[in-house]
């Protein structure tokens, strides 16, 4: 209950926030929360998780995506995340959430997060993520640009990231992913 409050609070935030472009860099002024940390006293590494999506949601608010996004019917899954950490966030530690569109192309967006205390970064985490359409489908990365007011080849895939997404990708639901070891 406390990421639904959390996420809300955010989503208030973020709409007196001042505004920005899609392919800007959204920061987040956070602290760590008792509710973020596990027995070690940090932030749990699947609450980081949980905290970027924060910053997602604040960067299309912000932009004014969102809500063109909400009025077509459309919304974000996640399809691969890879998070990287290098220093732990304690209780009550402040830290910008930095959010950054890196990357879009025929059918994914790319986005770089960084978790940062004092300009140094703590953790990264480079997602791939999808537009679905409420009444099934994937946006297309023409319908993202036209929706957002950018070309759609404004922001090129980088070449390590197309790798990284076809080497952890799964099979397409339409397709068995059987667990075998």
């Amino acid at each position: 209950m406390n990421k639904l409050l959390r996420t809300l609070l955010s989503f208030l935030r973020s709409k007196r926030a001042p505004k920005l472009a899609i392919t800007d860099v959204g920061r987040m002024r956070m602290q760590v929360r008792p509710s973020d940390i596990d027995t070690l006293g940090h932030i749990n590494n699947g609450v980081y998780l949980s905290l970027a999506d924060l910053g997602r949601y604040d960067l299309l608010v912000r932009s004014g995506v969102w809500g063109e996004f909400r009025r077509r019917g459309w919304y974000p899954v996640v399809a691969n995340a890879t998070i990287s950490y290098r220093k732990s966030l304690d209780l009550w530690q402040r830290y910008v959430l930095e959010t950054k569109l890196v990357g879009l192309d025929d059918r994914a967006v790319y986005i770089e997060q960084r978790f940062v205390v004092d300009g140094e970064v703590y953790a990264v985490l480079f997602l791939r993520g999808r537009f679905l359409k409420r009444g099934g489908g994937t946006v297309s990365a023409a319908e993202i640009a036209e929706a957002s007011g950018m070309a759609p080849d404004a922001l090129p895939v980088p070449d390590w990231i197309t790798r990284w997404a076809a080497d952890v990708a799964l099979p397409s639901t339409r397709q068995p992913a059987p667990s075998v070891w």
